[in-house]
């Protein structure tokens, strides 16, 4: 079997990506020294984070030069995110550390204007040389798929530029700003999005690289391309993860967050079972879903970290499954089973080396931002969501947030910040303020859901996963007032949760609301819909949405 090298310098993901290389038919060798890259014929740097914490720590380590040289004798070479960001020649997001100047153009920030920040999600990287209506595209990247991007910073696309010095070039859209997607030339070949999380379509381009498939003619009819440029609506599947009583993990749902049986003949009160969770996440792959999300609602706190259950789901889950797994659930500081102080950090990195992509931090995010509020909006640098945010980059930390309504007759009756709702309570109240609560919804504090956004955006936060208790488990569409108030205050991509029972639902959190995702759970768990009604659905209503792909 044919060997790949590939660096693993603490960038993230890149378990997934070996996987990705064994499931095209090649061999995955890492590189662990920099003698190890002048030995090396095909060699893959994957990135994810923070450019200036990238190449510094390849710097350190002594492989700047080793991959400047591999690059130079002609071997193959790709670069996947940062590894793409760090061939120019810097980043605003670091002004001080400089890339390896291979092109001399530099990163810029995506502006906040109509959009969110980072761009995440399925987006299209169109080769920008055409031949009447064929394009040329290389490397499998073709007009009318879609690939997975994570990152706030991008190489800003001014035609003819690249080109004119010999690269092929394949761009991409987000709101008016129109950057590089992917380049190749020569022996070298790089993307922003990433293929390894990009299903079929990224796995493609994976094989066609290194089989050497360089330039290939596509011949497509104009329609396709009609959309090219625009970023889609992403479809998630949450798993709630736990063990049952008899220490099994299965995948559970409840309403309101009680996921024990109620009634009927089942009196013992037993932990829902709907299904084991690396099944079902491959199912949901299979059927089309942009993301997975495993939230760990029991943190299996008993455990020592190595041993900690939701790492063998995540291993054996991104066997099979290439699209982001993004994990929730005990990621903070902790002591481990034999006294052991663990960082978050460091226990983020674990789950990242076990095959996540994003992680989730819950009620530890509403610990910080009371802080944050305590000394007068300042931000530490010691939190969860800054440590991590710091070193993989703001894109690799989801903040999940578990509001709850509260009502009051009106706005001066509270401090925090009120909506008048279209939907009054029993007693005629008709303004309420969302109030964030933590341990599984189980204890309530005096902060509103605006002020947390606020806080874990300025602490490094770079997505909202927005649950409501009152809509959960209950099929009755998602809190629309809920998703509008909090994507006013929010410059992050916010994740619409709770509360999705059909697929109309999603076709009105989509059109009633500028919300980024959509979330749903047991509607998929018990096989009322299947992820791809959904997405054929919303197709239907013409919604801009990733099409089904046949996993092969």
């Amino acid at each position: 079997m044919p060997v790949v090298h590939l660096l693993d310098y603490v960038a993230g993901n890149v378990r997934s990506l070996a996987n990705a290389i064994q499931k095209v038919g090649y061999q995955v060798e890492w590189i662990k020294s920099p003698d190890d890259i002048r030995n090396s014929e095909v060699l893959i740097l994957p990135g994810v984070g923070h450019f200036g914490h990238c190449v510094s720590q390849l710097s350190e380590g002594g492989y700047l030069e080793p991959i400047r040289h591999h690059i130079e004798s002609g071997k193959p070479f790709m670069g996947i995110c940062v590894g793409l960001q760090a061939l120019f020649s810097g980043s605003d997001e670091d002004p001080n550390i400089p890339g390896l100047g291979l092109l001399q153009l530099r990163l810029q920030k995506f502006s906040n204007k109509g959009k969110s920040v980072p761009h995440i999600g399925w987006n299209s990287a169109k080769p920008t040389s055409q031949i009447g209506s064929a394009y040329e595209c290389f490397y499998g990247v073709r007009p009318d798929s879609k690939y997975y991007y994570v990152h706030s910073y991008s190489v800003p696309y001014i035609p003819g530029t690249l080109e004119k010095e010999g690269w092929s070039v394949a761009a991409a859209t987000y709101g008016e700003e129109m950057f590089v997607g992917a380049i190749a030339r020569g022996n070298i070949f790089a993307t922003q999005f990433h293929p390894e999380k990009s299903g079929r379509a990224g796995l493609h381009t994976i094989h066609a690289f290194l089989n050497s498939q360089m330039l290939r003619v596509f011949e497509t009819p104009s329609q396709v391309c009609r959309d090219c440029g625009g970023l889609t609506k992403r479809i998630i599947a949450c798993l709630d993860v736990r063990a049952n009583d008899h220490g099994d993990l299965v995948v559970t749902k409840g309403d309101q967050y009680d996921v024990r049986e109620k009634n009927g003949v089942d009196a013992s009160r037993k932990v829902r079972n709907l299904g084991k969770p690396v099944e079902l996440a491959k199912r949901y792959y299979e059927q089309g879903a942009d993301e997975i999300v495993f939230l760990n609602i029991t943190s299996f706190r008993d455990c020592p970290l190595k041993d900690v259950p939701m790492l063998e789901i995540l291993r054996r889950t991104s066997e099979t499954v290439f699209v982001p797994l993004t994990i929730g659930g005990g990621i903070r500081d902790l002591i481990d089973k034999d006294g052991t102080p663990i960082s978050a950090l460091e226990v983020a990195t674990v789950y990242f080396k076990s095959g996540a992509d994003k992680i989730s931090i819950g009620s530890d995010a509403v610990t910080a931002a009371e802080q944050y509020y305590e000394a007068g909006e300042k931000v530490f640098g010691t939190t969860a969501i800054e440590t991590i945010s710091n070193a993989y980059g703001n894109q690799a930390v989801v903040v999940s947030v578990d509001p709850k309504r509260i009502y009051v007759n009106a706005p001066d009756d509270t401090t925090h910040h009120t909506i008048k709702t279209a939907y009054p309570n029993a007693e005629g109240q008709s303004h309420c303020w969302y109030q964030c609560t933590i341990k599984g919804g189980r204890e309530s504090r005096d902060l509103d859901v605006r002020q947390l956004v606020k806080a874990v955006e300025a602490m490094g936060a770079g997505e909202i996963l927005l649950n409501c208790i009152d809509k959960d488990g209950s099929g009755s569409g998602f809190d629309l007032e809920l998703i509008n108030d909090v994507k006013a205050a929010a410059n992050i991509p916010v994740i619409a949760s709770s509360g999705a029972g059909k697929p109309l639902h999603f076709e009105e959190v989509f059109e009633k609301t500028p919300t980024d995702a959509a979330l749903g759970a047991g509607m998929f768990h018990r096989g009322e819909y299947t992820v791809q009604e959904v997405k054929e659905y919303l197709g239907g209503k013409g919604f801009f949405i990733r099409k089904f792909e046949a996993v092969s």
